[in-house]
C-alpha cells in the first residue's frame, strides 16, 4: 500500500506501530480506515478515495 500511495500521490506512507493487531489509516491525524470494524486490510482504492475526499 504504501509503494502504491506514492505512486500515486508521489507522497511517502509512515507506519506508525499499533496495538493488538488494529490496523487503521489516517490522514492529517484523522482516522479514516480501521480494521476493527471490517476485520480486513484496506485495498488500495479504498485508501485512494480516503486521501481524494481529504483533499478536498
Amino acid at each position: 500500500m504504501q509503494a502504491a500511495i506514492k505512486n500515486k500521490y508521489g507522497i511517502t506512507a509512515v507506519l506508525k506501530e499499533g496495538h493488538s493487531g488494529i490496523f487503521e489509516v489516517s490522514i492529517n491525524d484523522d482516522v479514516v480506515y480501521t480494521n476493527e470494524t471490517t476485520y480486513r486490510f484496506p485495498r488500495d482504492e479504498e485508501i485512494f478515495e480516503k486521501i481524494d475526499a481529504a483533499k478536498t
